[in-house]
């Protein structure tokens, strides 16, 4: 992931965005994790580092990244966005009852947009999937209940 920091640091500094140390850390949190994290996660994760830094400086850095397409935003529905360093294309299972978000891949769906350009005439550009249910550790809490 250290080459992935790089290149977006390189590309926000092309743009002639300032690399402060907060928006360095906001990155580089965003690059190491894989918890698709709120605003909030990475503010509660940095501020002990940052104490002057508030949650409206994350906020604003992630629609920086975001604008930047560094980032994608990912909503479904509830009060908070998560976010995902994770540009390619993949997609999500995500659990029901603690939220926990995993990436996976199936190549074979890239044929959706092919299908959807054909049938409709619209232009498609991308796509997104969810699948829900229960990940290992809630489901094995249940098993055992």
């Amino acid at each position: 992931m250290t080459n992935h920091l790089g290149l977006a640091m390189d590309k926000l500094k092309a743009t002639g965005v300032r690399m402060t140390p907060q928006r360095h850390a906001i990155l580089a949190y965003l690059f190491e994790t894989m918890e698709h994290p709120t605003a909030d996660d990475i503010y509660k994760a940095l501020e002990e580092k940052f104490p002057s830094m508030s949650v409206a400086t994350v906020y604003n850095n992630l629609r920086l990244f975001k604008e930047a397409h560094l980032v994608r935003e990912l909503t479904y529905g509830d009060a908070s966005s998560r976010f995902d360093a994770n540009v390619s294309d993949h997609y999500h299972a995500i659990c029901r009852q603690c939220g926990k978000i995993a990436d996976f891949d199936y190549p074979f769906l890239d044929e959706i947009q092919t299908a959807a350009t054909k049938e409709t005439g619209f232009q498609v550009d991308s796509h997104r999937l969810e699948v829900y249910g229960l990940c290992e550790e809630c489901h094995s809490v249940r098993k055992a209940n």
